[in-house]
């Protein structure tokens, strides 16, 4: 009768071990696939900052050359008036 208790036991621990096992094996694996999740998420967090900031170049850019445009552009009208005062029909 001891044997068959002392048997019931041993197999109480060793259920005991496998369960407290499996639960740090599938804790191990979540926080893995956390891991990977956020590094996938900085990196497209980094490929957007990115991309902002070139987008933030280009418009800069593009203001520029609207603005030197602009001049060039406006220079010639400014100068449009006293062509007509000259002219002679």
């Amino acid at each position: 009768m001891l044997k068959g208790i002392n048997t019931k036991i041993l197999l109480a621990i060793l259920a005991a071990l496998t369960a407290i096992g499996g639960a740090l094996t599938y804790q191990r694996q979540e926080a893995a696939k956390a891991a990977t999740a956020a590094a996938k998420a900085a990196a497209i967090l980094q490929q957007q900052q990115k991309e902002a900031e070139e987008r933030k170049a280009e418009d800069e850019a593009f203001r520029k050359r609207v603005e030197a445009n602009k001049k060039r552009h406006n220079s010639a009208a400014a100068h449009e008036g006293k062509t007509w005062q000259k002219y002679i029909p």
